[in-house]
């Protein structure tokens, strides 16, 4: 400190010293909520001393301010007996990144405003100082000031378990106008990852109404978003990746607004929400005054389920049928498997092997189809040469091919379709699962965030400043997947070329995804290629041909084509295509 601030400060100190002891009002006593200390044993209430309950806010300067912590197994908690609010929030079971106390909420991150219409003002609770009982051996704590003929009461009650606070405000004999009371909450999410980018493009704040409706600010958004909240709102969630704070009304809100701002500048800051709500007084002149929760803890599907309805959703499973496909099997499995082991690897390949079988007749059925057209190809090739200079004739008399053996070019692609869903859910499955947060693989220390064999102090284009090991052993496995297909595909010329360019594409994509991602790939990349392999053993290539020549023999017998309803839409459309193009040339 130099001599200036020196200066500075010691004549502040002597200023406030001089007013506080000439010209400040004196406090009176305290009011102490007798009902709570009746009931609770002398040596489990710790009442505060703070003098508080007579003095307008702008003199709480002239008294000490306590802070007093509430625990559980999951949470711990501090207050300020000035404003009477959350100032820290601590989730003991996890740890950021680096190690530190994993903190949701601390006195620089998060500022709370509470407005209620009275006395011909706005009064913010948050500003006044309060005294206070704390009852340990239940867990709450009583904020109390007395101003005049009325009374302020907030009481915050935690469970011996969970990651739910509850909050009551009553006033009593106070005369409140008939407007809504006002709750801003600031909050400046910390980053508690390894990528501060990832982190950013995964974090929004989410909202949910009475009558099921839910909405929120995009997630991968780093501009400024904001957003109007309906009437009946009964819960509004900040959620980051893998954590979430929200506030959760029964009765509902009566409007709101909400919004995010990113600061480039800030590496310690993700993002900054403000949720603005407006709440009816008249919650707060019932019997049992306004009630609301708040939720300060993982942003884990099983445990959200059972706080609110919609809570869940905060864990985002993608959108119809991949989200039913993760909603309804893959996380059901997952949680099992969750419970049988602790070993996330030994987890990914069972969810492999266990999807694998359930898709086995689909792939089965994919292999047949190929196996076809692979049959085929000898004929298919003469016909190319023989309509060389005719496409569409060439296309058609491919149909007739296709409807004499009783094949289609579609049978091996159906069955990938009807996957897809799966292979998409994982995508957005595990980069959402907390359950691989900072878990471990060999050669990557939390394969919740991308590992990083290969690290480079300058970004590259497309790849970054990293090479995940795992991406590019799944690109590997998917090229050498390809390459295996390509044998026995009928696919030639730039598609069949254009079929190596895709795993190179998910190199690029993947390369800063979780590892776990990439590593369920590699995985079923192998299971895959020992599927195929089985299949194989089991296909008899020459029992389908003669399958396919008596087909042929009946179709040639009995003069009918015996399409399907698609085959024959299909050849009536070449055909109609065909007389279209033979018009417009004599015209």
């Amino acid at each position: 400190m130099d001599r200036n601030n020196l200066i500075g400060f010691t004549l502040i100190a002597v200023l406030l010293f001089v007013y506080f002891t000439f010209f400040a009002p004196k406090p009176e006593l305290p009011v102490q909520s007798q009902n709570i200390s009746e009931v609770v044993a002398d040596d489990q209430v710790k009442p505060g001393v703070n003098d508080s309950t007579q003095l307008p806010a702008a003199d709480t300067l002239a008294l000490s301010i306590d802070t007093i912590t509430l625990e559980n197994k999951e949470l711990k908690l501090q207050f300020s007996s000035l404003g009477g609010k959350i100032i820290y929030a601590e989730l003991k079971k996890y740890i950021k990144y680096g190690g530190e106390p994993l903190v949701l909420i601390n006195g620089k991150s998060s500022d709370f405003k509470l407005q209620i219409p009275m006395d011909n003002q706005m009064l913010d609770l948050n500003q006044l100082a309060y005294s206070f009982v704390h009852d340990s051996l239940n867990s709450t704590l009583v904020f109390t000031r007395a101003e005049g003929n009325h009374s302020i009461t907030q009481t915050w009650s935690l469970p011996n378990s969970g990651y739910v606070v509850d909050y009551k405000l009553q006033i009593d004999g106070a005369v409140l106008k008939n407007e809504n009371l006002q709750l801003e909450w600031i909050n400046r999410m910390p980053l508690v990852e390894k990528d501060i980018a990832d982190s950013r493009t995964k974090t929004a704040i989410n909202y949910h109404t009475l009558t099921e409706e839910q909405d929120g600010l995009s997630e991968s958004s780093v501009d400024p978003e904001s957003m109007t909240i309906p009437e009946g709102t009964d819960w509004v969630g900040m959620k980051q990746k893998f954590f979430l704070s929200a506030i959760l009304n029964k009765k509902g809100f009566a409007s709101g607004e909400i919004k995010t701002s990113v600061d480039p500048k800030d590496s310690s800051t993700v993002k900054t929400g403000t949720a603005q709500l407006k709440i009816s007084a008249a919650q707060l002149t019932s019997a049992e005054g306004l009630n609301f929760q708040f939720y300060l803890g993982p942003n884990d599907y099983k445990t959200l389920d059972a706080i609110a309805n919609g809570f869940s959703a905060n864990v985002y499973l993608g959108w119809p049928p991949v989200k039913w496909v993760n909603q309804y099997f893959i996380v059901p499995v997952f949680q099992f498997l969750t419970g049988l082991t602790s070993n996330y690897g030994l987890i990914i390949i069972i969810l492999v092997l266990i999807i694998r079988l359930v898709l086995l007749p689909l792939s089965y059925k994919s292999y047949l189809g190929m196996a076809k057209m692979r049959l085929l190809k000898p004929e298919l090739d003469e016909l190319k040469i023989k309509y060389q200079d005719d496409q569409m004739k060439f296309s058609q008399e491919q149909m007739k091919l296709f409807s004499e053996v009783g094949a289609s070019p579609f049978a091996g692609c159906i069955p990938l379709l009807l996957q897809m869903p799966i292979l998409f859910a994982m995508f957005y499955l595990f980069p959402s699962s907390i359950e691989f947060r900072q878990q471990t693989l060999p050669f990557a220390d939390d394969i919740s965030t991308y590992d990083s064999v290969l690290s480079f102090s300058f970004a590259l284009p497309l790849i970054g400043s990293h090479i995940s090991i795992y991406t590019l052993l799944m690109t590997l496995s998917t090229l050498a997947i390809t390459w295996q297909n390509n044998q026995i595909s009928t696919v030639d010329g730039p598609m069949k070329s254009l079929s190596y360019i895709m795993p190179l594409v998910f190199f690029f994509v993947l390369n800063s995804f979780p590892a776990s991602l990439s590593f369920y790939y590699l995985v079923g990349n192998i299971a895959s290629f020992g599927q195929q392999l089985l299949i194989k053993r089991f296909v008899d290539e020459d029992k389908i041909k003669s399958v396919m020549e008596e087909h042929r023999k009946k179709i040639t017998a009995s003069g009918s084509g015996n399409k399907s309803a698609f085959m024959s839409r299909l050849s009536d459309a070449l055909k109609a295509s065909e007389e279209a193009r033979k018009k417009n040339k004599r015209s």
